[in-house]
């Protein structure tokens, strides 16, 4: 559930759009979505985590509207994060 310091930086380096970037909303979506993925498996096994549950809710939201966010601005970058994520919209 909780991203390590090494699997972080590598999502960082792999979705950033320049050498100091680390906050542009591409490697926010990309951040969220392992998050996201590592919260999925954790309520596979604990189906009554209700709070872990609502996390999960709160961090698909945020996803969403950055989601949202991206394809108002940058439509072809949009296509492209859904791609490589592995997203359906």
């Amino acid at each position: 559930m909780v991203l390590s310091k090494v699997e972080k930086q590598e999502i960082i380096s792999s979705f950033r759009l320049s050498n100091n970037d680390t906050g542009s909303a591409e490697v926010q979506i990309a951040v969220l979505t392992h998050r996201i993925n590592g919260l999925i498996e954790h309520l596979k096994l604990h189906r009554n985590d209700q709070s872990s549950r609502r996390g999960l809710l709160k961090l698909v939201g945020r996803r969403r509207r950055l989601l949202a966010y991206l394809n108002h601005k940058d439509y072809d970058g949009y296509k492209t994060i859904l791609g490589r994520l592995g997203l359906r919209k």
